[in-house]
């Protein structure tokens, strides 16, 4: 089957403006229609100078005084057309009436030009009495068939001295009930246009407020036409897909689609041939630098009985953040029990380990030991002096609590921990460690606090194996700097920044998981504590390294309430 033309879509996504809401042609604005008013005064104004001018010697009199008249006239309708078209200004009753009056008269002397009881141009009046209906309120427009009875009446009795018979009042009557429907006919059109000026104002609310949602909003959203032509695509989705709706709204996209996610390729398509609807789908996006994040993704329906297809709207989103705050809970949940082990094992093993390092340096200082018992039973010592040291690290990973909460500077602590790891013997002369911020407060276990501190500021120290540059910053957060769903109320960030080799890819999904280290003679249990004590404080630690481009520890804290009590 032959697919139709495109069909033109609107750029924006934004809804059409229904066509019962657009301005109606045959029913014109009060400003077009005064404008029309005044064209056809000007043109009846130009033909009685014409006939003036024609009978001039015959009867100049009366020529004179329709020429003087007509020029008035058309001194009116300028300043008229001054008003109205060039200034734009508001126009009043007694604006509109002065100009009815003007009408009026123009029509009254082509009626006594022509011979008042034979002329044909008395219905003249009624198109004026009609204009004006539509233009004045109905208790002021019953002025205009009033004056327009006390003019023709003035040229019937007073000016040609014939006293109105059954014509004139016939005239009159038909002023009356031209006045009395196009009257009603013009408050009904009035109303009718009131109301459709409030669905277009509120039409218009409505689609900014559209427009603006869909503009700002976090979520990709898309919208395919029965034929795969990309009917609408806001700027989350152009971002997220790398689609230009400039380029591709009209055409057909799904070809695209299917190479940057299959997933919401196979739901958008699902949804167009089989009405399928997905509520809750997941998916990946893999753009063109080799880059891919994960998408949570929904479809809907819509339907027009001209259509054969439906169209089909996706809604996605990247949940990249949720993801890699699902892997953080989790990964807190086995430090939790990791660490519960490592406590329990280490005060099973310290005990008898203290006895084997006691009976051993008994046994060396005996007078019977030989130089080699003495030389074996001091590497023993010294092993078991490691595994203590081990042991001990151990108790304290597992012992990572915030026991004593208060306000703390995290600042000032940031400061103090600087000043310790500038005098560690691994911090060389060409390390240097700055901390940027001001003074920031937040509920928490000081302790703890100074610990992560150290312990990221040592491993950049330790990582980069001579000249560093080291940067601590803290500073209170913004709400979008956090990852979506993170849940912290007033967060505080914390960053460390080192410009060392960066962290090992292959070290990088497990960098807080206990005994993983890139360092040798390290135990592993540094970023695990860090890990453990930034969890202890309800906050969350986020991590970013690229190879020879350094690497970047960001932590959020909840200002107030945060750490847990003490087990």
């Amino acid at each position: 089957m032959q697919a139709d033309a495109p069909r033109a879509v609107r750029p924006s996504g934004s809804p059409p403006v229904p066509p019962a809401l657009r301005s109606d042609p045959t029913l014109p604005d009060p400003r077009t229609l005064l404008l029309w008013v005044f064209a056809a005064r000007v043109l009846a104004a130009a033909a009685l100078l014409v006939g003036a001018a024609l009978v001039w010697t015959t009867t100049p009199q009366l020529s004179f005084i329709v020429s003087v008249a007509v020029i008035l006239a058309l001194t009116l309708t300028a300043y008229g057309f001054w008003v109205v078209r060039i200034r734009n200004l508001s126009v009043g009753r007694i604006f509109l009436l002065a100009q009815a009056l003007t009408d009026l008269c123009i029509v009254t002397t082509i009626i006594h030009v022509s011979g008042s009881l034979d002329s044909a141009f008395p219905a003249l009046y009624v198109i004026v009495i009609a204009a004006y209906s539509l233009l004045l309120p109905v208790g002021i427009g019953a002025t205009v068939p009033a004056m327009a009875t006390l003019l023709y009446f003035t040229d019937l009795a007073i000016l040609h001295n014939t006293r109105p018979g059954l014509g004139f009042w016939g005239q009159v009557a038909v002023f009356c009930a031209a006045y009395a429907v196009i009257a009603v006919l013009a408050a009904r059109l009035r109303e009718a246009r009131a109301e459709r000026h409030t669905l277009q104002t509120e039409l218009r609310r409505v689609k900014m407020e559209a427009d603006d949602i869909l503009r700002h909003i976090r979520s990709g959203v898309l919208t395919v036409d029965g034929e795969g032509r990309l009917a609408f695509i806001n700027p989350m989705a152009e971002r997220l897909l790398q689609v230009d709706a400039a380029r591709n709204t009209g055409l057909p996209v799904l070809d695209r689609l299917k190479v940057r996610s299959p997933e919401l390729w196979a739901a958008i398509v699902a949804a167009i041939r089989h009405g399928h609807k997905v509520s809750r789908g997941e998916g990946l996006v893999q753009l063109e630098d080799g880059r891919s994040f994960p998408i949570g993704l929904s479809t809907t329906t819509f339907e027009r009985e001209s259509d054969e297809r439906p169209s089909v709207t996706a809604i996605f989103t990247d949940i990249s953040d949720l993801k890699r705050l699902q892997d953080l809970h989790l990964r807190a949940e086995r430090l939790e029990a990791v660490a519960a082990l490592s406590a329990s094992l280490a005060h099973e093993i310290r005990n008898p380990l203290a006895s084997i390092r006691s009976s051993v340096e008994q046994l060396a200082g005996g007078a019977r030991a030989d130089p080699d018992d003495r030389l074996l039973a001091q590497l023993i010592v010294r092993e078991s002096e490691r595994l203590s040291r081990l042991l001990s690290e151990f108790l304290d990973f597992g012992r990572v609590r915030a026991s004593r909460t208060v306000p703390v500077d995290l600042f000032g602590v940031a400061s103090a921990a600087a000043r310790l790891v500038r005098e560690h013997p691994d911090c060389g002369p060409d390390a240097k460690i700055t901390v940027q911020g001001s003074t920031t407060i937040l509920d928490g276990d000081e302790d703890l606090l100074h610990r992560i501190l150290m312990n990221l500021m040592l491993n950049a120290v330790q990582a980069a194996r001579g000249p560093a540059d080291i940067r601590v910053t803290v500073a209170a957060a913004r709400a979008a700097d956090l990852p979506i769903g993170a849940g912290i109320e007033n967060p505080v960030r914390l960053d460390v920044h080192d410009d060392g080799p960066g962290i090992p890819a292959e070290l990088r999904d497990r960098l807080f998981q206990p005994f993983v280290t890139g360092r040798v003679g390290g135990t592993g249990l540094g970023l695990a504590i860090v890990q453990r004590a930034v969890e202890a404080h309800r906050g969350l630690v986020l991590v970013d390294s690229r190879p020879g481009a350094g690497t970047t520890f960001t932590i959020f804290f909840p200002a107030r309430g945060s750490a847990e009590e003490a087990a």
